[in-house]
């Protein structure tokens, strides 16, 4: 197929959309937001598909590739991802062995490339994260510090609150869940998180986590 692209002066801005709306339609594969089932495997793959086309069509393009490595990391973990009764299974409780090894493989080879070529934007920061889980053993063994430093630094690149509070998990996991618990703060009074479940799922584990089961169990 042959592609005519729009002129370089701005191309940037379309491009920065066009990877929004790939992740976006990735995501919803990765956590399908209705139906019966928690992921659409086939959404997904349809996401990567053209995410690995755009890097072809645009190979100097680090974001794009970045955003394609991780996809490709992310995916990974798709078959460990549900029980056999279609439930969630949660990162901790993962089978390893079940992750795709050769998407890893591919994800790390790509992401190894774009980090040492230039500025990192933020598909390639969250790209990273994502590698730092892929090599990690279990999550005992996960690089929790590496994890946290990442993340601060994609707040700087690009400031959201679910950052945010996935840091806040992270920090858990290296100071204790009362150092999570304290970010966690900062985030309920930005309050676009308000209205979702995130910030109370988080809460809950951290209290958890921290011995409280009564709060967990209300939060």
């Amino acid at each position: 197929a042959s592609f005519e692209l729009p002129p370089a002066a701005g191309r940037a801005g379309r491009l920065s959309a066009v990877l929004h709306v790939l992740y976006l339609i990735f995501n919803e594969g990765y956590s399908a937001s209705s139906g019966a089932y928690v992921q659409r495997e086939s959404l997904a793959e349809e996401a990567i598909r053209l995410t690995r086309l755009l890097t072809r069509v645009l190979p100097g393009e680090d974001e794009a590739r970045g955003l394609l490595a991780l996809m490709l990391l992310t995916h990974a973990r798709c078959g460990a991802r549900t029980g056999a009764d279609g439930s969630l299974v949660p990162l901790a409780e993962q089978d390893r062995d079940r992750w795709d090894a050769t998407a890893i493989e591919e994800g790390l080879e790509i992401l190894s490339g774009v980090l040492s070529s230039g500025p990192v934007g933020p598909f390639q920061l969250q790209a990273a994260i994502a590698a730092v889980h892929a090599v990690a053993p279990s999550a005992d063994l996960t690089d929790w510090r590496e994890i946290t430093a990442l993340y601060e630094l994609l707040e700087r690149v690009a400031p959201n609150p679910v950052f945010t509070l996935a840091r806040a998990v992270a920090l858990a996991m290296v100071r204790g869940p009362a150092a999570g618990l304290e970010l966690l703060d900062a985030v309920e009074r930005d309050g676009r998180l308000a209205a979702g479940h995130r910030l109370s799922a988080v809460r809950g584990h951290l209290l958890e986590l921290a011995g409280d089961r009564p709060g967990a169990s209300e939060a």
